[in-house]
């Protein structure tokens, strides 16, 4: 029995919360294949239906992982999400491709690691500034009229990109962070997504974990989890951000829910065409994200969380310098 309310992307029904992938096969330390699987069996169980990975997620190791745990399971159980644009593997110089040769040859490895014949949502995971939109999008509606991808995607991308790429062919979502801690796609972005009809998708919707309030260093964070080099886990930073998380937590522990949940709530109530996606490999994290969904916010709650985590107070950019590049602005 489903457990997830319906949300919509452009036409796309979907769970009211998706699953974010990622971490199961990089970014925040060691992964485990057995205890992913299991988690994304269990998000299915409860209602889950909207998966998301990506081609470079452990240089495709995600993608066939995901394979792996919905071989068996009924097509129309889940709602794939993917993406293409990063044409190196991980470790090597970052090269985007956005090309329409090459918009095919990802979309064709995708469905050979995924194990499906169709993709439910393929995103650009990032927009290539040498290779005009139309191209890019026109490639990819080129996919969704052979059926092997039924809906389109944009990631990180500008407001002036989303218009010209809508413009080619429908876009049903765009995923690109947005928390309590990262709003810079609420002044220009997110309008014109809803002018247009197209879903958001935020990503690190907990701010890549610190809004739990689980961290208060980088030391006990394992060698290669990329939390170490993001600026806003700096010495300095760090501090002023943890101050931040204080009151949310204080709010939290007012309403009987964890500082996580609060957060996560919060996004959840920025409207029906949000559909975030938290990220977790451990089942009992799974559940406290979905429980965020029954999380009830009055006007008067809602103004108070963001007095508690006023935007222009974090401390420090989302990205390095160099990852910041290859945002669409």
């Amino acid at each position: 029995m489903t457990t997830v309310p319906t949300r919509y992307l452009g036409s796309l029904a979907v769970s009211a919360q998706g699953l974010g992938c990622m971490g199961m096969s990089h970014g925040y330390g060691t992964t485990d294949d057995t205890q992913s699987i299991a988690t994304l069996h269990h998000a299915l169980d409860l209602g889950v239906t909207l998966l998301d990975t990506s081609d470079y997620y452990g240089s495709g190791h995600n993608e066939e992982l995901i394979g792996r745990a919905i071989a068996g399971r009924p097509r129309d159980e889940v709602v794939l999400a993917t993406k293409f644009g990063f044409a190196n593997s991980l470790g090597e110089p970052t090269l985007i491709r956005g090309d329409a040769a090459y918009v095919r040859q990802a979309c064709e490895a995708s469905l050979r690691r995924l194990g499906v014949d169709h993709i439910d949502l393929y995103y650009q995971h990032r927009v290539d500034p040498s290779v005009p939109i139309e191209e890019t999008v026109g490639a990819m509606a080129e996919l969704v009229r052979e059926g092997k991808v039924r809906h389109l995607g944009l990631s990180e991308a500008s407001a002036q990109t989303i218009r010209r790429a809508h413009a080619v062919h429908p876009i049903a979502a765009l995923q690109s962070e947005w928390s309590l801690w990262t709003r810079d796609l609420e002044a220009e972005i997110a309008p014109v997504c809803r002018e247009l009809g197209i879903g958001l998708v935020p990503f690190s919707p907990l701010g890549r974990g610190f809004l739990t309030g689980q961290y208060s260093s980088v030391d006990k964070l394992e060698a290669t989890d990329i939390r170490r080099s993001q600026p806003r886990f700096a010495d300095g930073n760090l501090e002023r951000n943890l101050a931040i998380v204080a009151k949310l937590n204080e709010l939290a522990t007012a309403k009987g829910v964890t500082a996580g949940q609060l957060a996560l709530a919060w996004v959840q109530h920025r409207g029906q065409d949000v559909v975030p996606i938290p990220g977790t490999r451990r089942q009992r994290y799974l559940e406290e994200n979905l429980a965020a969904l029954t999380v009830e916010l009055s006007p008067q709650d809602l103004a108070a969380i963001e007095a508690a985590a006023p935007s222009e107070q974090i401390a420090g950019t989302r990205y390095d310098s160099t990852s910041l590049t290859f945002v669409d602005n």
